[in-house]
C-alpha cells in the first residue's frame, strides 16, 4: 500500500488551487515511500505547513540516515508516538529495544534543533492510554513527560498530544477477545462531551488513502468508510465547495473523539 507520485501530485494540485494550509502525512512509516522527499519539497514550495507523523525508529534504519536532515531543512513539523517515558512499558507494547531506538532518534532530532526553545522546528509526542482507559488530563501528563525525558535522557519536545484509543482495527480485536467491547463503548458513550464535537478532526480535515480515495478522517479510512455516495470519491475529483458542506459519515467509533476532553489529531480538544 504505497501512494504513487500521481496520487501525490493530485493532492498537491488541490493545495495549489485552494487555501488549505497544511499537508499532514501519515502511514506506518511515511518516510519509506520513495517519493516522500519530493512530496515534502513540493508542498513546501507551495508554502504549505507539512506535518510528518513519524515512525521514530525509521530515522535510525539503514538507508534513511538522510531523512532527519531533510525534515529539518524543510521545516517539517514532526509528530511521533511515544506511549510512555519508561523503557519497560514501551518495549512491552512495541517490542524489544524500541524505546532505546526512539530515545536515540529524539536525541538526534534535538541535535538538529527540533523541540528546542526558540527553534522553528516543532517536535510533538503522542500518548495513547494502555487498554480500555480514557487518557488522563493532557497538560499534567505533558509535564510528567517533559520532566522525565529531560532528566533521564536530556530530551526536549514542544507538546504532548493525548489521544483516545478508537474501537477499530487491532484494538477492536483486542476488546472483542477480552469481552470488553460493550464495556468500553459504554465508557465512551457515558463520557460524551457535546463541546468536544465542535473540534473533531473531520470538521476541518480530509483524509486521502494510498489510492486517492477520500474519507472524512483517518479512522474512517481504516474502516474503509468512504464519503457519502453523492460526493466526489477521489482526490482527482476534488470539489471544495461541495466537500466543505458535506455531511460526515459516522459510526459507533466516533464516540472515541467526543469522550471526556475530546480527541483529535492534535490531542485534547477542550
Amino acid at each position: 500500500e504505497v501512494m504513487s507520485r500521481e496520487t501525490m501530485r493530485a493532492c498537491l494540485d488541490v493545495l495549489e488551487r485552494t487555501e488549505i494550509p497544511t499537508l499532514d502525512v501519515t502511514g506506518g512509516a511515511p518516510e519509506m515511500n520513495p517519493n516522500f522527499p519530493w512530496l515534502v519539497a513540493e508542498a513546501r514550495r507551495l508554502d504549505r505547513h507539512v506535518i510528518d507523523r513519524c515512525n521514530l525508529t525509521i530515522l535510525l534504519a539503514p538507508g534513511f540516515d538522510h531523512v532527519p536532515d531533510m525534515l529539518a531543512e524543510s521545516g517539517v513539523e514532526i509528530v511521533a508516538s511515544l506511549p510512555c517515558y519508561l523503557a519497560e512499558n514501551v518495549d512491552l507494547q512495541r517490542g524489544d529495544r524500541v524505546f532505546e531506538k526512539s530515545i536515540r532518534a529524539l536525541q538526534l532530532l534535538n541535535s538538529l534543533g527540533y523541540g528546542q526553545p526558540q527553534s522553528r522546528l516543532r517536535l510533538n509526542l503522542v500518548y495513547n492510554p494502555p487498554g480500555s482507559k480514557l487518557p488522563p488530563p493532557q497538560a499534567a501528563l505533558e509535564e510528567d513527560y517533559r520532566s522525565q525525558l529531560r532528566r533521564r535522557y536530556g530530551v526536549e519536545f514542544n507538546g504532548l498530544f493525548t489521544m483516545t484509543n478508537m474501537p477499530i482495527g487491532r484494538f477492536l480485536e483486542e476488546l472483542a477477545r477480552g469481552g470488553q467491547y460493550d464495556e468500553y463503548m459504554q465508557t465512551l458513550i457515558g463520557a460524551f462531551n457535546p463541546a468536544a464535537a465542535a473540534g473533531v478532526m473531520c470538521r476541518t480535515t480530509l483524509s486521502v488513502d494510498w489510492t486517492g480515495r477520500l474519507h472524512d478522517c483517518d479512522f474512517n479510512q481504516i474502516l474503509e468508510l468512504g464519503l457519502a455516495e453523492d460526493l466526489p470519491q477521489k482526490i482527482g475529483h476534488f470539489d471544495h465547495a461541495r466537500l466543505a458542506r458535506r455531511r460526515i459519515s459516522t459510526g459507533q467509533h466516533c464516540y472515541g473523539c467526543t469522550a471526556g476532553a475530546g480527541s483529535s489529531c492534535r490531542g485534547t480538544i477542550e
